[in-house]
């Protein structure tokens, strides 16, 4: 959650998370399917209940600056969300582990707080953006892609979704071009370095995803001031 303010704080447009669920079905968001790598737990998110997970400490092995950081539900950052105007970009978890109905749930609660038209629902389970498709069409949803396929265009063209988040490498400023003349939304993941943000920008790309949005900032201003 501290990420969170703290991308709040310094002036981005969005934040960007995975959501899981838990045993007893309740939507969590955290990176891993597992808890090992940034929790003081072990295993599978999925095995544990929500109160199992509220007592985990999800700062500590960042820094011990942020111990006692817990893991945050959905329902704590929306209710957070309604206080300020950042888009959020919601990756459903569920190209490798199965969630039943976590499309409905997440949905529900994105209703539930009147988010709609701050909310990109984003896979790279594209059955489940089908399914998103078609339980709330009014939402925007997102093909998100690791490694692009050679006829990437053509699965645009089929897919007609709003949104197009291909990994920043794989990204060309042909493909891009071609992505928006289709109608898409291009964000692409993660540029985190200085020549990768700018070249980004130099694509003409719609949003730039980054684990640090102060510095990104700093850049692409700078680059708007050098070019004036």
């Amino acid at each position: 959650m501290a990420a969170f303010v703290e991308a709040d704080r310094v002036g981005a447009d969005g934040i960007e998370f995975d959501v899981h669920l838990t045993k007893d079905g309740e939507l969590v968001i955290i990176h891993d399917e597992t808890l090992n790598r940034t929790t003081t737990l072990t295993g599978f998110v999925k095995d544990y209940s929500a109160a199992e997970l509220r007592k985990a400490d999800a700062g500590v092995k960042f820094s011990p600056a942020f111990s006692g950081e817990g893991i945050p539900f959905l329902s704590e950052v929306f209710e957070w969300a309604s206080a300020n105007k950042l888009i959020m970009n919601v990756e459903l978890k569920n190209d490798k582990l199965n969630y039943p109905a976590i499309e409905q749930k997440v949905i529900s609660l994105i209703r539930h707080y009147h988010l709609e038209s701050r909310i990109v629902l984003s896979s790279f389970n594209h059955s489940s953006i089908a399914e998103v498709k078609r339980l709330a069409p009014d939402i925007e949803r997102a093909l998100l892609f690791e490694g692009l396929p050679d006829d990437i265009v053509n699965i645009l063209s089929e897919k007609k979704e709003a949104g197009f988040h291909p990994d920043a490498p794989s990204l060309t400023k042909e493909l891009n071009k071609q992505a928006q003349e289709l109608g898409y939304v291009v964000r692409p993941w993660v540029a985190n370095s200085k020549e990768q943000i700018l070249k980004m920008a130099e694509f003409g790309v719609d949003v730039i995803m980054t684990d640090f949005p102060e510095a990104a900032i700093d850049i692409l201003q700078t680059r708007d001031f050098e070019s004036m």
